[in-house]
């Protein structure tokens, strides 16, 4: 039984030392030496991430005082509550194209 597992486990050993070795062999990148104070550098680029990004076609951000208005001409929180409660409309199911619908 030892026997059957070193057979088997010879060729696996000899393809991971083979693809370790050819690993080792790609051209490394070049760098720039840390101690040459003229050597190019890529230039730095700081994100916060504390600001998400924009999504795009975001509303632009309205005064407060507008939005404030905007609220109490539709009336204010009770009109937001009524839409709550309000039902989901039925979405209309379109027909599938080329069969009809009984």
């Amino acid at each position: 039984m030892v026997k059957t597992l070193l057979r088997g486990f010879a060729p696996a050993a000899l393809c991971a030392t083979l693809l370790a070795a050819q690993a080792q062999t790609s051209a490394p990148t070049a760098r720039p030496d840390p101690l040459d104070a003229q050597a190019r550098v890529p230039a730095l680029v700081y994100r916060s991430s504390l600001v998400p990004a924009p999504l795009p076609g975001a509303d632009k951000p309205v005064p407060w005082r507008d939005a404030n208005d905007t609220v109490g001409r539709i009336g204010g929180w009770r009109a937001y509550a009524r839409e709550a409660q309000a039902p989901e409309p039925a979405a209309s199911v379109p027909a599938h194209a080329g069969h009809k619908t009984p």
